[in-house]
């Protein structure tokens, strides 16, 4: 097959196709420094700024460093040297008011007798009270919060219970979620029946498990009934059936859901 050129083009020759793309190759280099050389620029400018504003602005960044260093020394010395004796101490000034509090749970002729030692202290030690006003910043001195509320809640002073029991904050769960019923107890033989139920699930929710929170569940169901609040111990009721089916609580659930239906 023939192979024709258009008229006046003339094929270059292979050097002055060399010496064209060597010159398009040197334009695209010149091209690429430039635009790498405005960035650097523009790198050194920031930089130079960032220099500028460390520099005035130098006493400042260190007095924030001082006292961020202050604060994390004066922590870890608050810690090692005040709070660590005193909890030592603590541990030390409760054990007494822990086994009366425990015996008074087994003796039930002694046991308001045995609770009011636990709370009050005896034999030169301190009790529940003076542990949790001495020990504040302690965990003992916290613990010693639950113990006192749920002493009075034995001894019936209520309102002594709640006082000791609202002041308890605990990161384990089981014994968060007895401190919230207890208050839920507290509320209930203090006729403050909506604290109450708000205070049984928030014992039911904060550890779920197949043995507390059916019988918080229950206990908050029950309440809302006695006090005509059918609709939401109907939900109580049918929240136990639906979860919590083999619980003792859900033996007679189905008789309390057609109750409050």
């Amino acid at each position: 097959m023939a192979t024709y050129n258009k008229r006046g083009y003339k094929a270059p020759k292979p050097k002055e196709v060399e010496e064209n793309v060597e010159n398009e190759f040197e334009e695209v280099v010149e091209t690429g420094d430039s635009t790498t050389a405005e960035v650097f620029n523009a790198l050194d400018e920031t930089a130079n700024k960032a220099e500028d504003w460390v520099a005035r602005n130098q006493k400042i960044i260190l007095g924030v460093v001082g006292a961020i260093a202050v604060v994390t020394l004066g922590y870890f010395f608050y810690n090692k040297f005040l709070v660590e004796p005193q909890e030592d101490k603590a541990l030390n000034d409760v054990y007494l008011a822990q086994t009366y509090f425990n015996d008074a749970l087994t003796n039930k002729q002694s046991a308001d007798s045995l609770f009011t030692l636990a709370l009050n202290g005896a034999e030169g030690k301190l009790g529940f009270l003076g542990v949790a006003d001495e020990y504040s910043e302690t965990k003992t001195g916290n613990l010693a919060n639950y113990y006192a509320g749920m002493s009075y809640l034995h001894l019936k002073d209520f309102q002594k219970a709640e006082q000791y029991l609202l002041k308890f904050k605990s990161d384990d769960m089981l014994l968060q979620a007895t401190a919230y019923g207890a208050l839920g107890d507290a509320y209930s033989e203090l006729n403050k029946v909506d604290d109450a139920i708000a205070y049984y699930k928030k014992a039911a929710e904060a550890n779920e498990n197949d043995y507390t929170t059916p019988r918080f569940l229950n206990k908050a169901a029950q309440l809302a009934l006695l006090n005509n609040k059918k609709e939401e111990a109907h939900s109580l009721f049918v929240k136990i059936k639906d979860n919590y089916g083999n619980s003792r609580e859900a033996t007679n659930v189905d008789m309390y859901i057609a109750m409050t239906e």
